[in-house]
């Protein structure tokens, strides 16, 4: 499947969850490309709008490729093959330097304002796509901490095997494309895959709460 850009992943994912309308929901939207998708779903749902920040820590000799996965709370989402041969004291400084990034973002994002409650509330965790799935795993863990009543990942377009296991953790997925053979990025479903801004973030936080 091909999108046109994220506002078309969105809409069509948003239909693709209807069967949540009317019920106690808010969406978590992974910035800074899942926030397009989650403000589409938050509208269809008539649903509060919040985000989970995650972000990846890289391989020090290719910082594309993920040695873990860090939220804005708890221990790093690893693999402990991953971690083999990594000097633990770089590890060490690059996750707390990822977390400073975390925090400066919910500063930018929210200013002050608290998160969302989510105790006996289904939350709905949205992303742009999927690959390895590391940081939608940490998104999952850190929001499970919060005992919402289910989990749900939804996500245009995801690979068969990341599937799988994200099935396993989370009480929902919804998906729109659970690809066999996978293109290699999430970029390769869309025309449009443009970078956002942190100003947008802020500007689609805003349009969902007016």
């Amino acid at each position: 499947m091909l999108f046109k850009d994220r506002d078309d992943a969105g809409i069509k994912l948003a239909n693709a969850l209807a069967k949540y309308q009317g019920k106690d929901v808010v969406v978590f939207a992974l910035p800074r490309g899942g926030i397009v998708l989650g403000a589409h779903i938050a509208r269809k749902l008539k649903a509060p709008l919040d985000l989970v920040i995650t972000k990846k820590v890289g391989h020090p000799k290719n910082p594309e490729y993920a040695l873990c996965a860090v939220a804005e709370e708890g221990e790093p989402t690893c693999s402990a093959s991953e971690l083999r041969g990594i000097d633990p004291v770089w590890f060490k400084a690059e996750v707390e330097r990822v977390r400073d990034e975390i925090k400066r973002r919910r500063k930018a994002y929210f200013g002050e304002v608290k998160q969302q409650g989510i105790v006996g509330k289904i939350a709905i965790i949205v992303d742009d796509g999927i690959a390895t799935g590391s940081t939608m795993i940490a998104a999952i863990q850190e929001l499970r901490k919060r005992n919402p009543a289910a989990i749900v990942v939804a996500i245009p377009v995801i690979p068969h095997d990341t599937a799988k296991m994200l099935k396993s953790l989370a009480d929902d997925l919804v998906s729109l494309d659970i690809d066999k053979h996978y293109l290699g990025s999430v970029g390769a479903y869309y025309m449009d895959f443009g970078q956002l801004e942190d100003d947008e973030v802020v500007r689609l936080l805003r349009s969902t709460s007016e």
